[in-house]
C-alpha cells in the first residue's frame, strides 16, 4: 500500500497531484535564491503543482578541488530559512554527514541523501532520526531493487516519511541512462517516487575537471517519466545556467521552465499508469 507523505502544508504520493522539487544546484547568493524561488513558486502554483524549493549549502562531491562548493552549513541554512520565512515554501537540501543531518534538520523540511551516499547507513539513520522527510536518491551504481535496503534503514530508524528519487544509472564512462522500469520497482516499496530530470542528463566528469551535461534531453526524459507514472519531478533551475557555478550544463533555464512543465503535466494528466 502506498504511503502518503506530508511535506509542509500538502501531501504527496498516490492520489495526489504531482509535486515539484526545484531550485539552483548550489546557493550562489541570497538574491539568486530568493528571486528564483519566487518565480518557480508562481509557475508551480499556476500549474497546481505543490512546490518544494531546493538548493545546496555544500557540494561535497565536486569533480575538482578548485570548484565552488557553496557558502557552507551556517550561512547556507540561514538563506534557506529566509526562503521558508519570506516565501512560505518548504525547503530541501542535501546532507553529507551525520552532523549536517542533525543541524539541517532544524531548518529544512526535507533532508536529501545524495546518490553517492545512499548506502551510508549512519547517514541514513541520522537523517531518519530528525523526523524530517528523507529523500533518498538512487545511486548511479544501484539497481532499483536494491533501494529496498535503504528504505529499511530509514524505516527501522523510526521514520516512514520517505521519498525515493531516480537520477539515472552509470552507462560506461561519463554517461548515464534512465531505465523507465525503475519507476514501478521503486513505487513497489510503498513511497512516493520522484524523477530527477536534470541530474539524469549529466555527463559525470565529462568536462575533465567538472561534469558536463545535455540539458536538451531534460524534457524528453521528463515526458517519458510522466507517461510511466511518477509522483514528483526534481529539476535544477537557474536564471542563467551558462554562468552557474555548479552543474550549469544540465540545469533548466528559468525562462524555459513554465513551458516545459506545462508539457510534462499534460502527459501526467493523461497517464493512467500511476496507481
Amino acid at each position: 500500500m502506498a504511503h502518503e507523505v506530508e511535506i509542509g502544508n500538502f501531501k504527496v504520493g498516490a492520489g495526489h497531484r504531482q509535486f515539484l522539487i526545484a531550485g539552483p544546484c548550489v546557493i550562489e547568493s541570497e538574491q539568486i535564491v530568493l528571486e528564483t524561488a519566487a518565480r518557480i513558486a508562481e509557475i508551480a502554483q499556476a500549474l497546481g503543482m505543490p512546490y518544494i524549493f531546493k538548493s545546496s549549502f555544500d557540494k561535497a562531491n565536486r569533480t575538482s578541488i578548485h570548484s565552488y562548493r557553496g557558502p557552507g552549513l551556517e550561512q547556507g541554512l540561514a538563506v534557506l530559512k529566509k526562503v521558508k520565512d519570506q516565501l512560505g515554501l518548504p525547503v530541501l537540501t542535501d546532507v553529507h554527514t551525520e552532523e549536517q543531518a542533525t543541524e539541517a534538520g532544524k531548518v529544512v523540511d526535507v533532508l536529501q541523501i545524495p546518490a553517492f551516499l545512499c548506502r551510508q547507513t549512519d547517514l541514513l539513520i541520522a537523517a531518519a532520526k530528525t523526523g524530517k522527510v528523507v529523500n533518498v536518491k538512487k545511486g548511479q551504481f544501484l539497481s532499483p531493487q536494491e533501494m529496498g535496503n535503504a528504505v529499511k534503514k530509514v524505516e527501522e530508524s523510526g521514520n516512514k516519511r520517505i521519498v525515493l528519487t531516480e537520477r539515472g544509472s552509470s552507462f560506461g564512462y561519463n554517461n548515464l541512462v534512465v531505465d523507465m522500469r525503475s519507476f514501478p520497482v521503486l513505487r513497489s516499496f510503498g513511497y512516493p517516487v520522484v524523477f530527477d530530470a536534470t541530474h539524469s542528463v549529466q555527463l559525470p566528469g565529462g568536462g575533465g575537471t567538472k561534469s558536463s551535461g545535455q540539458r536538451e534531453f531534460v524534457e524528453p526524459l521528463a515526458c517519458a517519466a510522466a507517461g510511466v507514472g511518477v509522483d514528483g519531478f526534481f529539476m535544477e533551475v537557474h536564471p542563467n545556467p551558462d554562468e552557474a557555478l555548479s552543474d550549469g550544463p544540465n540545469m533548466v533555464p528559468l525562462h524555459q521552465l513554465k513551458a516545459l512543465l506545462e508539457r510534462v503535466m499534460r502527459i501526467c494528466d493523461a497517464s493512467q499508469l500511476r496507481k
